[in-house]
């Protein structure tokens, strides 16, 4: 069993890796037909592509560039759909299994809570090239990063504000390696730190804290280190770099429930971006593949 802080960080990095695909969603879906759904769940421990295998028709996900070596938790979702099954079979969805325990992951550790639209549909495929082309690389500029959003239909103020998702998880040594030997607006100590668990030409899946003030609670000390500078990603730094980003970002430093109160917002608005719903796609009864 995943400890609640590895579970955390693993179903929140697994939220924004997946595709979450305002059609019929709804709050009480499964009052009726698995009430006990959303406790199993949360007791544990997107249409949910992002968790398939790959298969001899299709390279899913997990190894694109963003996610390779890096996404976690797979184990953690295993677990939680063989509770979910045991009690309502082939009746929750493994995308909905996704963003509940992305929710009380948050909460758990400290984060807003917010109301989840249930009624998704799983995916019977995943795209690799579709991963690699759609997730956020950590070397974006603001601008690109912005318009990766807006592709999405979120907007800038989302984009900042999910991006302090980054308050919990952990980022590869390769994703930043670059930033710590070559930029410039990087904070000296933080740099230092940093390179003594990623070397200038090794140790490329060797992880660090992209929050190394408080990496295992849900907070705004992502935006405070921002503002001093202690960015890892090249892409976190870019919300506070002399851009359009500096006064939203420097809101969150000194204003955690604004933060709050955006990050419930645009993480309900990702939710619902072109959900699988009614006779879409399936309800799989492993999420690694399909029916």
């Amino acid at each position: 069993m995943a400890s609640p802080k590895s579970f955390a960080c693993s179903v929140i990095a697994l939220l924004f890796a997946a595709h979450l695909v305002s059609a019929q969603l709804s709050a009480n879906f499964y009052d009726k037909s698995c009430p006990n759904a959303l406790s199993t769940i949360r007791t544990a421990g997107c249409d949910g592509s992002v968790l398939l295998d790959d298969t001899p028709t299709f390279t899913g996900e997990k190894t694109a560039a963003p996610n390779n070596n890096s996404l976690r938790g797979f184990d953690v979702i295993d677990n939680i759909k063989a509770q979910v099954e045991g009690i309502c079979p082939q009746v929750v969805s493994c995308a909905d299994i996704l963003a509940v325990a992305a929710r009380d992951s948050v909460f758990a550790l400290g984060g807003p809570t917010w109301v989840v639209q249930l009624g998704r549909r799983d995916s019977t495929t995943a795209s690799l090239d579709t991963a690699n082309n759609d997730i956020p690389a950590p070397t974006l500029d603001l601008g690109d990063l912005t318009k990766s959003f807006s592709n999405k239909g979120l907007s800038a103020t989302d984009m900042i504000a999910l991006s302090g998702a980054h308050t919990i998880g952990q980022a590869r040594c390769v994703n930043f390696r670059n930033r710590i030997y070559s930029e410039t607006n990087i904070d000296t100590s933080l740099a230092t730190s940093l390179k003594s668990n990623c070397p200038n030409t090794t140790g490329d899946n060797n992880i660090s804290p992209l929050d190394a003030s408080t990496p295992y609670t849900f907070d705004n000390f992502y935006y405070k280190n921002l503002l001093n500078k202690k960015g890892v990603l090249h892409s976190d730094q870019q919300l506070f770099n002399g851009g359009s980003a500096d006064s939203q970002t420097t809101t969150y430093s000194s204003n955690m429930a604004t933060f709050f109160t955006d990050f419930s917002a645009a993480i309900v608005k990702m939710g619902n971006i072109d959900p699988l719903t009614g006779s879409s796609g399936q309800i799989r009864k492993n999420c690694r593949k399909v029916n």
